[in-house]
C-alpha cells in the first residue's frame, strides 16, 4: 500500500512505499515538546519506504542520532527520523490517518494524567522490551 500525507499548508508532501512496521503513541518529553501535545502518535517505516515528495523540510537534531523534520512555512511536525534505521511521520499529516492501527504507548510514565488514552493498548515504561535500539536512552527523555 502506498502512504501519503503534508503539512497544514499543502507546501510540503510525503510518500511511503510500503506498509508501516510500527503504529504507536510515545509520551516522552521530546515528542510532547515537538507536537504540541501531549503524545506523538507516530507511523514508521523502513529505510528506503519514504520520501519528500513536495518542497523540503526544515530539520532539528533532536539528539545525536533522531532528526525531526517540520513546515518552514506553517510549523507542522512532520517527520521523525534515524539515518539508516527508520523514518516516522506523525499520525495526524497521512491523508487517511485512521487506516493506521497504533499498537501501545511508550514512555507512559510520562502520560498525563488528565489526558490518558483508554484505549486498551499496552503500555511500556520505555520503547518495547523487545527492541533495545530504539529504547536508546539519546532518543527520548
Amino acid at each position: 500500500m502506498e502512504w501519503t500525507g503534508g503539512c497544514l499548508c499543502g507546501a510540503i508532501r510525503y510518500r511511503a512505499t510500503a506498509d508501516p512496521f510500527w503504529v504507536g503513541h510515545c509520551h516522552c518529553e521530546m515528542c510532547q515538546r515537538w507536537t504540541g501535545s501531549v503524545a506523538f502518535s507516530g507511523v514508521f517505516f523502513m529505510p528506503g519506504q519514504f520520501e519528500w515528495t513536495r518542497g523540503e523540510p526544515r530539520h532539528f537534531q533532536s539528539s545525536q542520532t533522531v532528526q525531526r523534520s517540520f513546515c518552514p512555512h506553517c510549523g507542522s511536525s512532520l517527520g521523525f527520523h534515524r539515518a539508516g534505521h527508520w523514518d516516522g511521520v506523525t499520525a495526524g499529516t497521512l491523508d487517511v490517518p485512521e487506516a493506521v492501527k497504533p499498537e501501545a504507548h511508550m514512555f507512559a510514565k510520562n502520560e498525563h494524567e488528565w489526558a490518558k488514552f483508554d484505549d486498551g493498548l499496552p503500555r511500556y515504561e520505555r520503547f518495547l522490551p523487545e527492541d533495545e535500539e530504539f529504547d536508546d536512552p539519546n532518543l527520548h527523555t
